[in-house]
C-alpha cells in the first residue's frame, strides 16, 4: 500500500470536516413526531468523499462519537465504530462504483444508502446487546435508517454545490 504524506492542508481539512460532523449532528435537528434527524450523517459522507478512506473515516468516527459524548455518551465507542465504518464503505462503494458508473449523482446515492443500511445494522446489533432486546433494538432500525436517508440528500446536495463552484478541485 502506498504510504501517504501527512499535509498540513489534510489536517486542517480533517480537523474542519471532524468539526462539521460534530456541529452537525448535535446542532442541526429536524424535529420529527418521535425525535428528531440531524444532519451530521450528510457531512460524513462529504468528509469521506472528500478526504478518502483513512482521513474521512477519522473525521466521521472522531466527530460522531465526540457529539455523542453530549448526552449519549454510553453510545460514543459504539458510534466511533459504525460511524467509521459507514464512512469507509461510502468511500469503498464510491471509488469502486465511480469506475463503472460514470455519474456522480447515481454513485453517491448508491453508496450512501449502503452505508445508511450499514450504519443502522451497526447500531441494531449494539441496541440489542445494550438495551438486552432485539424488539427495542428493532424499533430505532427505522429512524436510523431515515437519518441516513437524510444524509444521503444532504451530501449529495453539497457535493453538487462543490463540484459546480470549483470548490472540490481546490478541496483535494
Amino acid at each position: 500500500m502506498k504510504q501517504q504524506k501527512i499535509t498540513t492542508k489534510k489536517l486542517v481539512l480533517t480537523a474542519m470536516f471532524t468539526a462539521l460532523v460534530m456541529v452537525a449532528t448535535l446542532f442541526v435537528r429536524i424535529p420529527l413526531a418521535n425525535g428528531y434527524v440531524n444532519l451530521g450523517d450528510g457531512f460524513i459522507f462529504v468528509a469521506a468523499f472528500v478526504l478518502g478512506p483513512f482521513w474521512g473515516t477519522l473525521a466521521a468516527a472522531l466527530g460522531s462519537a465526540v457529539a455523542d459524548t453530549f448526552g449519549y455518551i454510553a453510545y460514543a465507542p459504539a458510534t466511533f465504530f459504525i460511524k467509521g465504518a459507514m464512512a469507509l464503505l461510502f468511500w469503498l462503494v464510491c471509488h469502486a462504483l465511480g469506475k463503472i458508473i460514470h455519474s456522480d449523482f447515481w454513485t453517491t446515492i448508491i453508496a450512501g444508502v449502503l452505508g445508511a443500511v450499514l450504519m443502522a445494522f451497526g447500531y441494531f446489533v449494539f441496541e440489542s446487546f445494550f438495551l438486552s432486546s432485539i424488539a427495542l433494538a428493532a424499533v430505532g432500525a427505522p429512524w436510523n435508517l431515515l437519518q441516513g436517508g437524510v444524509g444521503v440528500a444532504v451530501a449529495v446536495a453539497i457535493l453538487r454545490i462543490l463540484k459546480a463552484t470549483k470548490v472540490m478541485d481546490r478541496l483535494r
